[in-house]
């Protein structure tokens, strides 16, 4: 499996044009019942508005899925996909609802409405790779825990919470292939006496920083 891209968790965005509200939801799915039970909790919390847009990007069988959901062909769902592939993502799913203001936009005014919507969700989203990565821990004298910790986050690693006990035990992951490094440092700075536990590598998201 290739690294890709993809969000974690949920994210909303809004955009208001003319009175009309527009409210995106994007959320991670990377099967098509997880996408299909996103926009049924979407379309259950805003059950008066007018239209529940949606599309979503799935690796899954290169799944591709969207809905104008009422509005006229091509200005809804369409533009929501394409702020999809223009950001290079996959399982993902963005939701846009729409309560109606009493003013028709046109069709350029939608597409710019359900584009700025998408946009906007996925600008507040925490973006992730999800890539081959190995998890690793150590567990060391108190002494060490700050320079640890410090050449932990200076090889780009995503650092877990501590776990404090008698000694501390510091669990961290990071890219396959990326790792050798980090692991000499810290067996250099414990003098070998606090070993380096490393993972067989596993497809994980990975937060970009």
């Amino acid at each position: 499996m290739e690294d890709y891209r993809t969000i974690r968790g949920t994210s909303l965005g809004e955009y208001q044009e003319k009175h009309s509200r527009f409210i995106a939801t994007a959320a991670f799915a990377d099967t098509e019942e997880k996408a299909l039970e996103v926009l049924e909790e979407v379309r259950a919390a805003n059950r008066t508005a007018r239209h529940n847009v949606y599309a979503y990007c799935l690796r899954q069988d290169n799944r591709v899925r969207y809905s104008d959901d009422g509005e006229p062909a091509k200005t809804a769902g369409v533009p929501v996909l394409e702020v999809i592939r223009h950001a290079g993502l996959s399982d993902i799913i963005i939701v846009v609802t729409r309560y109606f203001g009493g003013i028709l936009l046109g069709t350029g005014g939608l597409v710019r409405a359900y584009t700025a919507a998408a946009k906007d969700a996925l600008d507040k989203a925490a973006m992730v790779t999800v890539r081959s990565c190995v998890t690793g821990q150590i567990t060391l004298d108190y002494s060490l825990y700050e320079r640890a910790v410090l050449l932990i986050r200076q090889s780009g690693a995503q650092l877990e919470d501590p776990l404090f006990a008698d000694r501390v035990t510091l669990a961290f992951t990071l890219p396959q292939g990326t790792e050798p490094p980090l692991v000499r440092a810290l067996e250099e700075l414990t003098r070998s006496q606090g070993s380096v536990r490393i993972s067989p590598p596993r497809y994980l998201p990975f937060e970009e920083m």
